[in-house]
Formats: structure tokens, C-alpha cells, sequence
């Protein structure tokens, strides 16, 4: 089996505190550097022996030549017959990337580059809306065509110089009528984001979007760019050609955002800041290329997310940035590592015979910390925990109190390996109780520690440093994808429900009877058609 060596190895040093690990030289022997990131693992169990088996297992999968494969346009994904290039939206220097016989980085550097025209005249307001220049961006997407554009938005407000920007995704109504209520139609810049032009969510809050606009503006088609391939769809909805950009199907959803899915980014950072971004993500993309197993951060986080969920059995994930401005990447990850990397099946189509990826979660910085860091310290189970955090903020005035967060930070990853013992627990109490209660009392305040963590270090969030990091964790999904023997890049598991959606909406809408569904579906249907669904 995969992991019977290492299986093996953990059953050895399962037990042992490694706190004692850390000796003089465990720091930087258990770090990797790419840049200016530094990614630090020596808070978890790993040791030198279980290094060198992780590596070995990496290798005994082929995976230099898969990553060749991925980067040099290969059908990677196996059920889809696709290439997996999300890369090249990032290849700023145009090297080469053969698809079918044919170089698609000058039709990436093209439309890059009519993505930054447009981005220019919205921002100078040479584009403008029917009531003058644009003041609001409105993104309309879901999944990777939301989640990736939002997160970033977010992650580089420091930068935002642009318009306002909001982010639509959900179909509940709520969702695009709180948004639309703090814009003016005849300012706002409407997006959206769909390849084909006709996902049920994005198509139906789009249409909400432009009856909202029409009330006010005679010609709202003018004020809507479409992220899409589907000429023919946005022309009829009335987009004009010069504001379509289209990406190909090598590109997924959830790794969109270098392309035209960051258009809302570009307009709010501007395109310099946008290309530092791409910068970033293909400076990890060339690391993750040449750097050797050890010294390789993509290769070196996979490995720890291997060992944690496979080898330990550790089922979740935690992802708690201390850098409020990333704010939305845990949901940006659950989606990236989830999606990627939630299957049951081989490449082969087999059964696997181990779990896959683990469930990933978080929220920033000191917040969880009064939320659900009790879980992480006392609960019964084991939370590998990764943190983030910068040795700067971007509020000069306010450094002492970046100084209190890094602070909180490293005391986490710090209090989760050493924890605290009986007879320390004992200590901190003994002054008010005593005998039994001073037992009971002390067993309350009792930290098991021994619970692992990595940490992620980074000068600044600046957008360069962004693209690095989101890089970084593209890379680490396809690693761990490679030791699974699975297809990150297929996305099967959305499909179903969405089938049975469609089939469902005229049975909640009234215009078809409920006979044939199971009992459970029709009383529910039932109950909400009676409270005027």
C-alpha cells in the first residue's frame, strides 16, 4: 500500500513530545524559503526519516515528469481530455506553451492586454456610464468566477485605487439586492463572469442586474462586460465584442483569476499592480519548477498535508491568517483544496483505498482565537493548524498593534506544540484551591500541546507577495493530487445536484406535480409551497 512505510515509521514516533525535536538546527533544516516567503514546518512530527520517505514516495510516482506535463500543456485532465494552464495566464514573459499543436501565449498576452485597456479607460473614466464615470464595479459569478476575484479584492485593499467593487454570487435574492441598493445604475459597471454564459446562478442575477439598470439608463448592455466564451450568448444580451474576454477550457474556474476572471482585481488595484501579481504567481510557478523536493515550498507544504491527513489520520485542515486583509482565504482554499482534490476515484477509476483530500476551514488572525481555537487546544481531536502572517501591516501609524498580532500568532503555533502539564496547571491554581478541587481544577486548565502547525512568513501582503502565496497553493494541490493518484482538475461532484435542481425548480414552482420524488423531497416541497414558495 502507498503509505505502509510511512504508516509504519509514525506507528514508531507517534508518542514522542516534538518539542524535543527542536534543537539547534531544526529551524532552518525543517524550513524552505522561496523569495522573500518562508514556510516553517518544524512544529510538527516530522522528522528527518519521515522527510526522506515522503520525498521518496513523491518521487516514486513520476512526478517530475507530471509537473513537465502540466506545464508544457499536456491533457492532464484525463477525464475532461483538457490541459491544465492556468500558468500560462501568468507567464508574463511569453516562453512558449504548445496546446494542440499551436503557442497560446499570444492570445493569453493579447487579451492581457485588452483586459488592461479596458481596465485603464474605467479607471480614467474614457468608459464611462450613462450618468458619467463609473463609480461601481459589480461582479456577477459564482465558484471560482466569485470566490478568487473577491478573496483578492479583499486581500489587496491597501492597493485599491479604483472603483468600489462588490461581488454578487448567491442566487438568493438577498445577495444582488443588497448590492444593487448601494449602487447607481447609471454609474455601475456590471460583470459577468461565466465561460459559457449560461450558469442557472450568474445568468439569473445578470438578468436581475440589467432590468435593475433599465429602469434608469437607456441602453443598460453598454454598462455590462461578459468573462466568457460565448459570443454569440453576450452579443444577444447586448455586450459589444470589445467588452467580451474570453479564457480557454485549460483554464479551471477555481484557477481563473490570473486571466479575464480577475478583470474586477485589475480595475480596482490598476494593471501595474495586477501585473505584479501575475509576477508573483510566476516567480512560485518557476521555484516550484527547478527547486529540489526539500527546498521546494509547494512540494515541502503537499508533504505536510500527506503526512498530516493520511499518514496521522488528522481528517481537517485549519487555515487562520493573521493578516485581516486575507480575510476570505480559507473560503478561497476550501474551493481550490476541496473541489480540487474531494474525490473517491483513480485516475483509473478504481476505488482509492485512502482518504483523500481533508476538510479545510479557518478565519483570521486573533477572531478564531476567541471562537474556536478552544476546539484546537482541548478538544479530543488532532487540527493540524496552518498560520499566516507578515512582519508588517500596511498601517505605519499602527505598527505597535501589528506587533500584538504577529505576537498572538506565533504564541498559538507556539501553545499548540508545547501545551501544558498537570503539575503546571497545578501551579496556576494552587493558590486558590487545594486537595481534590485543586485536582479538578487543574485537570480543566490541562493543554495536551503535541498538536502541529506550519507558518507561512512574508515581509508584506503587497501584490507580488499575493500571487506568490496563491501560487504556492495552487502547486500544493497538484502534488498532493499526484500522490493520490487522483484528478484535481475535474470538478464531477457539482454536477448532480445541479441536474436535479433544474428538474426540480417547475415542482417548487408549482407547474409540475412532485409524483416520482421521494418522500422526504415532496413533503418539503409541500411544506414551502404552503408558506408561498
Amino acid at each position: 500500500m502507498l503509505f505502509d512505510a510511512l504508516e509504519k515509521h509514525h506507528d514508531t514516533v507517534r508518542d514522542r513530545r516534538f518539542e524535543t525535536l527542536l534543537d539547534g538546527t531544526r529551524a532552518e533544516a525543517f524550513s524552505a524559503t522561496a523569495g522573500d516567503l518562508r514556510l516553517d514546518y518544524a512544529k510538527t512530527n516530522i522528522d528527518p526519516t519521515g522527510r526522506e520517505q515522503l520525498i521518496e514516495l513523491l518521487n516514486a510516482t513520476g512526478f517530475v515528469a507530471k509537473r513537465e506535463a502540466m506545464f508544457t500543456g499536456e491533457p492532464i485532465n484525463e477525464t475532461e481530455n483538457r490541459a491544465v494552464l492556468h500558468t500560462a495566464l501568468r507567464n508574463l514573459d511569453g516562453d512558449p506553451v504548445v496546446v494542440d499543436g499551436a503557442d497560446v501565449m499570444p492570445e493569453v498576452l493579447g487579451t492581457l492586454n485588452e483586459m488592461r485597456h479596458f481596465a485603464k479607460a474605467v479607471r480614467e473614466g474614457t468608459y464611462q456610464g450613462q450618468g458619467g464615470k463609473i463609480t461601481d464595479v459589480v461582479n456577477i459569478g459564482i465558484g471560482g468566477s466569485d470566490l478568487g476575484p473577491a478573496m483578492s479584492v479583499k486581500a489587496l485593499a491597501p492597493y485599491h485605487d479604483g472603483p468600489r467593487c462588490h461581488f454578487v454570487s448567491n442566487v438568493d435574492p438577498a445577495d444582488i439586492a443588497a448590492v444593487l441598493r448601494s449602487c447607481d445604475p447609471a454609474t455601475t459597471l456590471v460583470i459577468v463572469a461565466s465561460k459559457t454564459f449560461t450558469t442557472i446562478e450568474t445568468m439569473t442575477n445578470a438578468r436581475t442586474a440589467k432590468a435593475w439598470m433599465a429602469e434608469v439608463v437607456a441602453d443598460p448592455g453598454a454598462q455590462f462586460a461578459a468573462l466568457s466564451t460565448a459570443e454569440d450568448k453576450t452579443a444577444a444580451f447586448g455586450i459589444a465584442p470589445q467588452r467580451v474576454f474570453g479564457f480557454s477550457d485549460w483554464v479551471g474556474g477555481r484557477y481563473s483569476m490570473w486571466g479575464p476572471i480577475g478583470l474586477s482585481m485589475m480595475i480596482a488595484i490598476g494593471p501595474d499592480a495586477f501585473d505584479a501579481f501575475l509576477r508573483g504567481g510566476q516567480a512560485m510557478d518557476q521555484h516550484f519548477r527547478a527547486a529540489e523536493p526539500v527546498e521546494n515550498l509547494p512540494v515541502m507544504l503537499a508533504l505536510v498535508g500527506l503526512w498530516h491527513n493520511q499518514v496521522c489520520g488528522y481528517a481537517t485542515r485549519a487555515v487562520l491568517p493573521y493578516d485581516n486583509n486575507l480575510s476570505r482565504l480559507p473560503a478561497y482554499l476550501q474551493q481550490l483544496e476541496m473541489e480540487s482534490n474531494g474525490k473517491g476515484v483513480s485516475m483509473d477509476g478504481a476505488d482509492l483505498p485512502f482518504h483523500s483530500g481533508p476538510v479545510v476551514w479557518g478565519e483570521p488572525g486573533t477572531n478564531g482565537q476567541h471562537a474556536f481555537y478552544q476546539l484546537i487546544h482541548q478538544g479530543t481531536r488532532v487540527i493540524p493548524c496552518e498560520f499566516l502572517v507578515a512582519a508588517r501591516g500596511h498601517e505605519e501609524a499602527l505598527h505597535h498593534q501589528h506587533q500584538l498580532l504577529v505576537a498572538n500568532c506565533l504564541a498559538q503555533s507556539e501553545a499548540l506544540m508545547r501545551g501544558r502539564d498537570l503539575d503546571e496547571a497545578r501551579s496556576k491554581v494552587a493558590d486558590k484551591f487545594d486537595g481534590a478541587e485543586l485536582e479538578r481544577q487543574a485537570r480543566h486548565r490541562v493543554f495536551t500541546g503535541n498538536r502541529p502547525s506550519v507558518t507561512l512568513a512574508y515581509p508584506q501582503l503587497t501584490p507580488f507577495v499575493f500571487g506568490q502565496i496563491i501560487a504556492l497553493y495552487e502547486h500544493r494541490v497538484f502534488v498532493e493530487g499526484v500522490v493520490l493518484g487522483i484528478n484535481s482538475y475535474d470538478q464531477w461532484g457539482v454536477e448532480l445536484g445541479k441536474e436535479l435542481a433544474t428538474a426540480l425548480q417547475p415542482v417548487v414552482e408549482g407547474t409540475q406535480s412532485a409524483d416520482g420524488k421521494d418522500g422526504s423531497t415532496a413533503a418539503l416541497v409541500g411544506f414551502l409551497q404552503k408558506h408561498g414558495v
